[in-house]
């Protein structure tokens, strides 16, 4: 029993002072007790929340590192993007820099085949610029314009007359039949001239607007000084560059007019066109005109007379035998040659012309074309007055092809 005493004497020690007498000495002890054993719960409550946060961090921290080393193997795995991508990506994207817009954004020439309507190709063919002189290099071109019902069946003998001499002309088809679906060589002078057309009929004013739409696209290219309108029955009589040299040093615009008595003359005058066009002033003369570029812009921005032959003039008023004469003398005869290029044989009668085919071709019967008369020219007399000649079939193409190109020295 000594020896277990002695051995434990802090149990001994604590149960003495449980069981020893309530004195003030042992309250405060065991109040330091309590207040030690108290001081220890809480700093060791805190210890093991700490272990316990400090446990969830590992496993958040060890988390993180695995998805991290899996988006590193992904990254590794996946192509590295483009050097440019990796500027774009680096650098803030630039303002983008407004085109610049310029005189040859200006001069540029659409394709013939657009989408503007009728009023807004006249609107924009209309356009003048005040200040004659041109801040360009501009070659002066003549436009030929060929309103036909189909294709332009004597093409081959054009092409003959156009071969080497680009860039001093311009072509354009209006054709009124639209069904026809007509395959035109990419490397033919035709290819992709035609321009946005409608139906035209014989005699009515759609004829006068097929001809203003004709011009208009013309008119667009601004180094087109002189328009000629042909049919495809139509051939040259000369070779291009006298021509060429006939136009653009003419000072006249040719576009038949004349006072005719008689049905088909003043006959056709209605008296509802009165004031805007009286009697005296009716004219007559052949469609087949050529002009130069002021009177073209005068032509298409016309309305006060277009409006009243539109509504006055149609059926068997023949409108495009009417207009332009009228119009051109009332309004710009002073510059006016009252007669036309085009050569065509009326001796038959009739509401038609002479018509050429196969066996009439022949080497004096085109010289004769080409020196039928005498005329004036720029106020001289000339013995040149025809540049062009009507009405020719498809069948006399292949003679005209062994003749014309020799007679009248083509470019061969």
């Amino acid at each position: 029993m000594k020896n277990n005493n002695t051995q434990n004497p802090s149990i001994t020690t604590l149960f003495k002072l449980f069981n020893a007498p309530l004195h003030i000495s042992n309250l405060l002890s065991l109040m330091l007790f309590f207040f030690f054993g108290l001081c220890f719960g809480i700093i060791l409550t805190f210890h093991l929340k700490n272990i316990s946060f400090n446990l969830q961090f590992t496993q958040f921290t060890h988390f993180s590192h695995s998805n991290a080393t899996l988006a590193d193997v992904s990254y590794l795995a996946t192509p590295p993007p483009p050097a440019e991508l990796e500027l774009e990506l680096e650098l803030e994207t630039p303002t983008p820099v407004p085109e610049k817009v310029g005189l040859r954004n200006y001069l540029t020439v659409p394709e013939p085949m657009h989408d503007m309507t009728d009023e807004e190709l006249l609107w924009r063919a209309s356009m003048v610029p005040k200040v004659r002189d041109y801040p360009f290099e501009r070659t002066e071109k003549v436009a030929f314009m060929f309103l036909t019902r189909g294709p332009v069946v004597l093409s081959p003998l054009w092409e003959r007359f156009f071969k080497g001499n680009d860039g001093l002309f311009s072509i354009y088809v209006h054709s009124s039949d639209s069904s026809a679906n007509v395959t035109v060589p990419e490397d033919s002078v035709f290819y992709g001239r035609r321009i946005p057309s409608k139906d035209v009929e014989w005699g009515k004013v759609n004829m006068i607007e097929a001809e203003r739409r004709l011009l208009a696209n013309a008119l667009l290219d601004f180094s087109n000084q002189r328009f000629v309108l042909l049919s495809e029955s139509c051939i040259p009589l000369f070779n291009f560059s006298t021509v060429y040299t006939y136009l653009i040093n003419s000072k006249h615009n040719f576009v038949e007019s004349y006072d005719l008595e008689g049905p088909v003359g003043r006959g056709r005058y209605s008296p509802k066109m009165a004031p805007t066009v009286d009697i005296e002033e009716w004219r007559k003369g052949s469609q087949w005109f050529e002009m130069n570029r002021d009177l073209a812009i005068e032509v298409i921005s016309d309305k006060m007379y277009f409006s009243v032959f539109h509504d006055f003039c149609d059926g068997q008023c023949y409108a495009d035998e009417h207009y332009l004469p009228t119009f051109v003398t009332k309004m710009f005869g002073e510059t006016n040659s009252n007669r036309t290029l085009h050569f065509v044989d009326w001796a038959k009668g009739g509401p038609h012309p002479t018509r050429y085919t196969r066996n009439d071709v022949t080497e004096e019967f085109l010289e004769e074309l080409r020196n039928d008369k005498s005329c004036e020219y720029n106020g001289k007399k000339n013995q040149t007055c025809h540049l062009f000649a009507r009405k020719f079939t498809f069948h006399a193409l292949d003679r005209l092809l062994r003749i014309a190109p020799k007679l009248m020295q083509f470019n061969l």
